[in-house]
């Protein structure tokens, strides 16, 4: 059995926590910035890059404590190298390097994605490759076969806006606080779907990919008009995301032979989300898994996973490793039309 330290800054959360081999979270932490960034309607990289350097050598110091162990008893460190805020994702990086070099132990350097694709394995023991993953978040959406650790097929990304992206800007729009997805979740849930008419890019093409700029679009022109509530504007949306990923999903699905579907990434919290993709799943056939909400949110115990599944693979990293803004984990996938070509 080996234990991970893992270390996770790539945007506006903070977080250590320290994971082993079996599935057993030791310790973590995350904090958040959601206050600071507020009055602004999103991330101001600068801010959370400072932020950043202010917690985390504290988050490290309060999950070794609550474990009750030192550095020196860890099997490596693993920290989220990319991509992301650079200036974020270098705060994490750098720290890790520290005390892998300081500790003589192996760095881990993770692609923040790789840590919500293999979340789920972390909270499910009985998922195997190779599975079907609809990875939403703030600024990814996509969908990948995860053949194994390292090993990814992307068969459809976003041709401009991600889904989280898109809820931060309707939220915005709709004058809600800052993250948009809470606030739209909370709001539709007294809205009627149906009553604002909003369209739903791409469903029922053939083409893979996933487009939500038009619906942001839309909304914008729906609060402007005066003539729709806020809670059917949040809840006409909400129900237009869930259609588009549905039908892109089902289309992906069609062209592979994965044997469950799973879904990560801070969108994967949303409810409805969740309970619309299960019923897919149910509907083709498919072994359905999602991590609990807190581990779909940027979080160290993912980081500290994927540096584990690497581990055993064997695969550190050299001192040198750069952080990247972009990196993304088919490296041989074909780029989309659109300027939202996402790592």
């Amino acid at each position: 059995m080996s234990i991970i330290l893992g270390l996770e800054s790539s945007c506006d959360d903070s977080a250590a926590a320290l994971v082993t081999s079996d599935r057993r979270i030791q310790a973590q932490t995350v904090v958040g910035q959601a206050q600071a960034h507020q009055p602004y309607g999103g991330v101001v990289p600068e801010i959370a890059a400072r932020a950043h350097v202010e917690i985390l050598p504290a988050l490290i110091e309060q999950v070794l404590n609550e474990a009750r162990m030192s550095i020196g008893e860890v099997d490596a460190v693993a920290a989220t190298a990319g991509p992301g805020l650079i200036g974020g994702v270098m705060v994490a990086l750098l720290a890790g390097k520290g005390l892998a070099l300081a500790a003589g132990k192996p760095l881990i350097a993770v692609n923040h994605l790789e840590g919500h694709a293999l979340s789920p394995r972390l909270a499910d023991p009985d998922l195997d490759f190779p599975y079907m993953l609809l990875l939403v978040s703030g600024g990814h959406c996509q969908l990948l076969e995860v053949r194994g650790v390292g090993d990814y097929s992307r068969l459809a990304t976003t041709i401009d806006d991600a889904a989280g992206e898109a809820f931060d800007k309707a939220a915005k729009l709709l004058g809600l606080g800052y993250p948009g997805g809470p606030a739209i979740e909370e709001l539709a849930e007294g809205g009627d779907a149906g009553a604002v008419p909003l369209p739903r890019p791409l469903v029922g093409s053939n083409e893979p990919h996933f487009s939500f700029a038009g619906l942001k679009s839309a909304v914008q022109r729906a609060v402007a008009s005066g003539e729709y509530r806020r809670e059917d504007i949040a809840a006409a949306f909400q129900q237009a995301v869930v259609d588009c990923l549905v039908d892109r999903t089902r289309l992906a699905l069609e062209s592979s032979e994965a044997p469950a579907l799973v879904i990560a990434g801070g969108v994967a919290a949303n409810d409805a989300i969740r309970a619309a993709l299960a019923d897919l799943a149910a509907r083709e056939s498919r072994r359905f898994s999602v991590p609990p909400g807190w581990l779909c949110t940027d979080n160290a115990a993912m980081i500290a996973w994927a540096g584990a599944e690497r581990f055993a693979a064997g695969l550190c990293d050299d001192l040198d490793v750069p952080a990247r803004a972009r990196w993304p984990l088919d490296f041989s996938a074909e780029k989309v039309r659109g300027a939202g070509i996402k790592a």
